[in-house]
């Protein structure tokens, strides 16, 4: 597992393809860069362009940067860059048994990096935090709602509240004892007295 994270460290990204440069890929299968580059020219027609290409001065020159390569050491010439298919072809070109276990190897690499760029990895803390978000969201939704409610219920309640005020007032007046009316009253109250 180590050597597949190995490989998939020396997959760069050049014109928007997935490659691997020869100096990379040479010692994968056992040869030197300059073996490889030789088979690959006595077999050219098995790389079409989409298996393999030359990196231009430009590329080059951009890759050297990235690296801080020596420009004494390393590479002199344009390497070649070989795409999963090139560098599958490749095992067919070299014919060894360490050529076919390493091509096997770097399709695997290639199958993972396409996969991680397809399928990143969740990020959990972030993840969680955006749970956290959602759930504080539709907490704080809930008690809007909740204190909509209280306030509605207590509107109503002080309108009961009134209303029965009224109807206590209402009730003093109607049971309040009346003054009687008319000539039978007015008997009445001086027999009393």
């Amino acid at each position: 597992m180590d050597e597949l994270s190995n490989i998939q460290g020396k997959i760069q990204e050049i014109r928007g393809i997935r490659v691997i440069l020869d100096y990379d890929l040479a010692p994968l299968y056992g040869v030197e860069t300059r073996r490889l580059n030789e088979s690959v020219k006595r077999n050219i027609r098995r790389f079409p362009p989409d298996f393999m290409f030359q990196l231009t001065n430009k590329e080059f020159s951009n890759l050297k940067s990235q690296f801080a390569t020596s420009r004494w050491g390393g590479t002199r010439k344009l390497p070649f860059a070989f795409t999963e298919l090139g560098s599958t072809m490749m095992s067919a070109v070299l014919n060894s048994d360490v050529a076919i276990d390493a091509s096997i190897l770097v399709v695997r690499a290639f199958v993972a990096v396409r996969n991680l760029v397809l399928n990143p990895p969740v990020n959990e803390v972030k993840e969680l935090e955006n749970r956290f978000k959602e759930l504080k969201q539709y907490v704080e939704d809930v008690f809007k709602d909740y204190n909509d409610i209280n306030e509605d219920t207590r509107i109503q309640l002080e309108l009961l509240n009134e209303s029965l005020a009224e109807l206590q007032v209402k009730k003093k007046e109607l049971e309040k004892p009346r003054n009687p009316i008319g000539f039978q009253a007015i008997q009445e109250k001086r027999k009393n007295e």
